[in-house]
């Protein structure tokens, strides 16, 4: 084993001992999760973890991985559109701007969007004009604020977190989630309430999910996402789920992303 994994192996075996959290050393566990299987048969490889808060236990699937800083790609219009809020760029989820009469692939990108039609459909565009007007001096404050990431905006202000130097892992994601959902970000009151309702992405009786996908190529190698957090009656579990593919993506790519998320879900008995 090389120095790096066994490193990334010392520092999971740490965490699997102890979660600093403030000034409390807390005992947390991890489980590993039996989906290779399913991973397998959808013909893609990836990592993921899901950390139970209340139950201070992590579900990991190729653990390893899950320490590996990639490209967001589109989970980071969770953290622009936090940005925008804050600043006031945009009021709410209806806060519209007109389309650049651009036609693009995406048939539902190529019209006017507000901030929660841009979130769902995952609008390049809308996202990268936030970002213009949010500016690099803001954004890297806040990036650092937030303790986002490697906390870099190197390739462009308007391309970042597409090809450009921001890395994440799906550690640190499932890290800033939770500081998202207690509100403690160091920004507004009032912008948490309204980025959480864009996030919803599936309401049901039992619980209701808060995610967003995201699909970036990088160097021919092509990083899906489905990173958010579950609630249910009694806890609250924060989830991402990074998969990878050399070349032209597989089939299944896309809708792996999240269905391998719920799949998990299912087994740990968090869903139905």
């Amino acid at each position: 084993m090389g120095l790096k994994k066994q490193i990334i192996r010392l520092s999971f075996i740490l965490i699997s001992l102890i979660l600093i959290s403030g000034d409390k050393l807390i005992a947390v566990k991890n489980k590993p999760l039996n989906i290779q299987a399913f991973y397998d048969s959808l013909g893609v490889e990836g990592c993921l973890v899901i950390y139970d808060e209340i139950g201070r236990t992590y579900y990991t699937h190729n653990v390893f991985d899950n320490y590996q800083a990639v490209i967001p790609a589109s989970t980071f219009k969770i953290v622009n559109t936090l940005i925008a809020l804050d600043l006031g760029i945009v009021k709410d989820e209806y806060s519209k701007l007109a389309w650049d009469s651009v036609v693009r692939d995406n048939p539902s990108w190529n019209m006017d969007q507000d901030l929660q039609s841009a979130y769902r459909n995952s609008t390049v565009w809308y996202c990268q004009e936030l970002a213009r007007r949010i500016g690099e001096k803001n954004m890297n404050s806040y990036l650092k604020r937030m303790s986002y990431g490697n906390m870099t905006i190197s390739g462009g202000i308007d391309r970042f977190w597409l090809d450009g130097g921001l890395r994440i892992s799906p550690m640190q994601q499932v890290d800033f989630l939770s500081r998202l959902h207690a509100e403690k970000l160091g920004l507004n009151k009032n912008t948490y309430p309204i980025a959480k309702k864009i996030m919803l992405a599936d309401s049901q009786s039992a619980y209701q999910v808060y995610a967003k996908t995201g699909w970036g190529e990088v160097n021919n190698r092509n990083y899906g996402w489905y990173v958010g957090y579950v609630e249910t009656k009694d806890k609250v579990l924060y989830f991402a789920h990074c998969i990878q593919s050399e070349g032209t993506a597989p089939i299944h790519f896309k809708t792996a992303r999240k269905d391998l998320v719920y799949l998990a879900l299912k087994q740990i008995k968090i869903i139905p």
